[in-house]
């Protein structure tokens, strides 16, 4: 059949273990400290910081209140993946939000967050940081003015279409990307920390004088400047992703939390006072690409290394994002949610090439249709109604399974503030300045339903669906994935 029956499972059933009764995949734990430390900052550095600062200042009016705003992305990150933590040492189990939704609150939420991220939350991420990509690579080429769209829009589409071929040839191969670019995206960021230092040092500070005039009051407006912040710190929740690969998970997993998130949040607001100790900020509101910007008038005739480490970091960044995007896909799969061919692998190179390609066709399509900032408050609308409700199903179990055993617990003040501000982030946008765009996506995440009652609930499973599934097998040359249970 197209879908893989699913397994009963009573949600948090009055058996400690939470996965009771469910197939389960032991996979090696091979994730440590460092490398779990190394996962969470490579994904979380990618194209936002390199991005976002000017819609960030935008939206808030003034440099003083920009930083505000950074500083508070950088601690909600934290309140965010302190309460993923103790989720993680009570649900060991590999699959982020999704698995998390599933055992809390049954099949048909996580269902339709498995059908949102599927179809349009991953896409939308990997389209915005393509289109990062796009706008450094060839801003080079376009000195003193803006890019045009139509050059970002292809270069961005060739981009996914690389990274396609990458993932799809060879494991090894998109694994030696990510630790390459990792590097690259480091020194910009360290080339750019240093060069703000020496500009404080010489007395240039006029941005920061009269930090706090002409500041923003909207709420709606507040809550876009946090999207387009919060966008930078995205890959805080992605060791959730991993746990049952993780080394002793109930350590693991808050230290390297602990130490990745307050580190990149330092990295940040360095980057921002260096951008705004360089530029004037009606020179960074200007600016379609920050750092290039920075680089010209800091490095001057070295400006084109800033261009060059921006672009590898951004294209490694998205690699990053593109390999690591089948999880969801393949443990929904698993769990009958998602068609098998999403879950399959090709027989001779061992690459989920049909989630890939899946992955890269909707991207294309987000390319097209839009633009950087509409993508990224596309995005963040999104994934914060899933992260609330996922914050909530941990403040269920605080208050209803508190005998659940647990290595880890966050004080529930912590679960609660970041819930507040999910709730605000969502609401904030609509209720400020309602948008059609919102109607859509509150439309396209209900009409999951049209599907998981028939497919998923009722295991209607139609003639043609199963033969489609037979084509698809041939023509990309895929199987079912054997996995060794230890």
């Amino acid at each position: 059949s197209t879908m893989r029956e699913r397994k009963a499972t009573d949600p948090l059933h009055s058996s400690t273990d939470l996965s009771e009764g469910k197939e389960k995949l032991r996979l090696k734990q091979e994730v440590g400290l460092i490398s779990g430390v190394s996962l969470i900052a490579g994904t979380m550095i990618g194209s936002g910081i390199f991005m976002s600062p000017e819609w960030v200042l935008h939206h808030m009016g003034n440099p003083a209140s920009s930083l505000l705003v950074w500083a508070a992305c950088g601690l909600l990150a934290t309140f965010g993946a302190l309460s993923y933590a103790e989720l993680g040492t009570i649900i060991k189990e590999s699959g982020g939000e999704y698995i998390y939704i599933l055992r809390i609150f049954g099949s048909f939420p996580a269902f339709i967050f498995a059908y949102t991220s599927v179809i349009l939350v991953r896409p939308a991420g990997l389209a915005a940081v393509c289109l990062s990509f796009a706008e450094y690579a060839i801003a080079p080429f376009y000195p003193g003015c803006s890019s045009p769209q139509v050059a970002i829009k292809c270069t961005a589409a060739a981009c996914i279409l690389i990274l396609t071929t990458i993932n799809c040839l060879n494991v090894r191969l998109a694994t030696s990307v990510m630790n390459i670019f990792t590097a690259a995206k480091l020194l910009a960021l360290l080339v750019i920390v240093v060069g703000g230092l020496v500009l404080i040092a010489k007395g240039q500070t006029q941005s920061f004088q009269n930090g706090f005039q002409g500041t923003t009051a909207g709420i709606g407006a507040v809550g876009v400047a946090f999207y387009q912040g919060l966008w930078s710190y995205d890959g805080w929740n992605n060791l959730n992703y991993v746990t049952e690969e993780l080394k002793k998970p109930e350590v693991t997993l808050p230290r390297a939390l602990m130490i990745a998130i307050p580190l990149v949040t330092c990295l940040y607001l360095l980057v921002n006072v260096s951008y705004l100790a360089a530029m004037t900020p009606s020179e960074l509101l200007s600016s379609g690409a920050v750092a290039v910007t920075w680089g010209d008038k800091v490095l001057g005739s070295w400006a084109w290394l800033i261009s060059l480490s921006v672009a590898l970091s951004t294209f490694g960044s998205s690699n990053g994002t593109f390999f690591s995007g089948g999880r969801v896909c393949y443990i929904a799969a698993r769990e009958g949610h998602m068609p098998d061919i999403l879950s399959m692998a090709h027989v001779r190179r061992l690459t989920p090439s049909p989630a890939l390609l899946f992955t890269s066709a909707m991207s294309l399509i987000m390319i097209i249709s839009g633009s950087f900032t509409s993508i990224v408050n596309f995005f963040s609308f999104m994934a914060w109604l899933f992260y609330g409700m996922t914050i909530s199903g941990l403040l269920y179990l605080k208050i209803k399974k508190p005998e659940l055993p647990r290595s880890y617990k966050v004080p529930i003040i912590i679960p609660i503030i970041v819930l507040m501000a999910a709730v605000y982030l969502v609401l904030a946008p609509i209720i400020d300045q309602p948008q059609m765009e919102i109607l859509y996506i509150v439309l396209f995440i209900f009409s999951g339903i049209i599907f998981y009652f028939p497919l998923v609930r009722f295991k209607y499973h139609p003639r043609f669906l199963q033969r489609v599934t037979l084509h698809l097998q041939l023509l990309l040359e895929v199987a079912p994935t054997t996995r060794d249970a230890n």
